[in-house]
């Protein structure tokens, strides 16, 4: 009974201790919690659906400013529309008082977008600033700074018989991360050939040297040149070549001189056998020198170089017919 006296208490004392300990958890726990809800508020706002709904219909019932009417029903008809665009702009619908369309139309027989609210018209770039009166006043207010016209320069024909030689560049306007376009470096010089006033030798020799560059019906020598990157470098080799041409042309070569008539790259007249029959039989039973020698034609002597270089067509045929009977002296027979 002794040992059962001491030993009963024991769960007892055990469990009152268990049942502390979980008072004492549990007091803590809810201290716990009540500071983390502090916290919390303190951290963290508070999300109020109904007051953001509120402020939701309060600015839908806001009223809006009154938008005022586009500036081309205000236009008069009479205004000065170089202070309405004075330069290059973008385009805006309100300041141009036309009936302006641009766009992809997706259905058949639909009409172009307007230009409101068209992003298509603000792509390309206008030329609404460049308008027949602007130009003509910008052109005044440029007069001053320009010089007159010079005188013997007034028609066509003057300026190329002063300035003979023609230089033919282009440029090109594109989107592309560099802004030269390898065509821009071309150029082309032309120039009329009768304008270097070359001798007979020298224009055979030019021809020659040119090729399929020189344009008979023209009377033109183009030369291109695109072997250089730049455009500048281009035209200066350009006016090398034609410098070149022309002294190599007017350079007379000591072979040359010892050239017979099989040699010859073209029919000559004045160093054929042609010349020597013409003239023994227009001077028949004279000798050459004495009195009363006539010397042959130019335009003889011309016929049957035409007829010999140029080949035989209907006209070189009856233009040397016509000198051959004048030679004679059967054209008023012929006629």
């Amino acid at each position: 009974m002794a040992l059962f006296a001491r030993c009963g208490p024991l769960p007892l004392w055990g469990r009152s201790v268990q049942t502390i300990g979980h008072r004492l958890q549990s007091t803590q726990l809810q201290e716990d919690k009540t500071n983390l809800g502090v916290e919390r508020e303190e951290e963290f706002r508070v999300l109020n659906l109904k007051q953001i709904k509120n402020q939701r219909v309060a600015r839908r019932r806001a009223p809006r400013p009154d938008v005022p009417p586009p500036r081309t029903q205000q236009m008069a008809t009479d205004q000065d529309w170089g202070a309405v665009w004075p330069g290059p702009r973008s385009f805006h619908p309100s300041s141009v008082p036309l009936p302006l369309r641009q766009g992809y139309v997706t259905k058949r027989n639909q009409l172009p977008p307007a230009k409101f609210a068209n992003a298509e018209l603000m792509k390309i770039p206008n030329f609404l600033h460049l308008t027949p009166p602007v130009i003509k006043r910008q052109c005044e207010a440029l007069k001053q700074f320009c010089t007159p016209w010079p005188k013997g320069l007034e028609t066509e024909e003057k300026m190329q018989a002063q300035f003979p030689l023609v230089c033919v560049t282009s440029d090109y306007c594109h989107a592309l991360p560099t802004i030269r376009n390898p065509l821009s470096r071309i150029v082309t010089v032309q120039l009329s050939l009768g304008a270097l006033q070359l001798d007979r030798h020298a224009r055979d020799k030019l021809l020659r040297l040119v090729g399929e560059r020189y344009d008979p019906e023209q009377d033109l020598l183009t030369i291109v040149t695109d072997r250089c990157p730049l455009k500048k470098q281009n035209y200066d080799y350009a006016i090398y070549l034609l410098t070149a041409l022309y002294h190599e042309s007017n350079t007379v070569e000591p072979w040359e001189a010892t050239k017979s008539e099989a040699d010859m790259e073209y029919y000559d007249f004045e160093r054929n056998r042609s010349k020597s029959s013409a003239e023994a039989t227009l001077n028949w039973g004279l000798k050459e020198g004495e009195n009363g020698w006539v010397p042959v034609p130019a335009d003889y002597g011309t016929a049957v170089s035409q007829l010999f270089n140029d080949g035989e067509n209907e006209y070189n045929l009856a233009k040397y017919k016509e000198q051959v009977l004048s030679l004679l002296g059967f054209g008023t027979m012929a006629k």
